[in-house]
């Protein structure tokens, strides 16, 4: 069974994390994020809309709470691909800009701010739930997240850190690397 002191890991990670996102879109510009580097090399646009938007939709998985993204922030973020590109190819999603780099921010702030007000909320018992039995749906069966599972299938626990917390470093790595490509640093060490 989980304990608080889990629970209290996992928060004080994603906070972390956040603030990793929130510093990297606040010292990069528009052409920043939708510079074309060339064929094959995903924008920074890609990973920040691709990782929020999957935020969101993991959001719905694990608590039943409808994505916050709809047509009324499509009009807003103005994507020019609106999918976040997780079945789709690299020659499709090279093509990904933001319209309007401020909607998107908010809309990043916005996804952020429910999970971690979520996990602020959250009884540690809970993260024992399991969110996905075996055996896993086809979608489900190749993910990184079918091979944390356990016997029982995707706990709550394994969602939140595999979906949204290590996901969500996978694209850190990304964006902190494509950000030497558009002449900016890194940001941690």
């Amino acid at each position: 069974m989980s304990n608080p002191a889990v629970l209290d890991s996992l928060q004080r990670r994603m906070k972390a994390m956040h603030s990793l996102y929130h510093q990297a879109v606040e010292t990069m510009t528009i052409e920043h994020v939708n510079h074309f580097e060339r064929e094959g090399v995903l924008p920074i646009a890609f990973c920040l809309f691709h990782i929020t938007n999957m935020w969101d939709a993991s959001f719905m998985m694990m608590t039943g709470t409808p994505p916050i993204w709809n047509a009324d922030w499509q009009a807003k973020v103005q994507m020019e691909i609106d999918d976040h590109g997780k079945h789709r190819t690299v020659d499709e999603m090279v093509h990904q800009r933001i319209g309007d780099y401020d909607a998107f921010q908010e809309y990043m702030r916005a996804v952020m701010a429910r999970t971690e007000g979520w996990l602020a909320d959250l009884d540690p018992v809970e993260l024992d739930r399991v969110v996905i039995t075996r055996p896993f749906p086809p979608q489900i069966a190749s993910t990184y997240s079918a091979r944390v599972a356990g016997d029982q299938g995707i706990t709550l626990l394994d969602a939140a850190e595999c979906w949204i917390y290590q996901h969500g470093l996978r694209h850190m790595g990304e964006i902190e690397l494509a950000r030497g490509l558009v002449g900016l640093n890194g940001m941690t060490s």
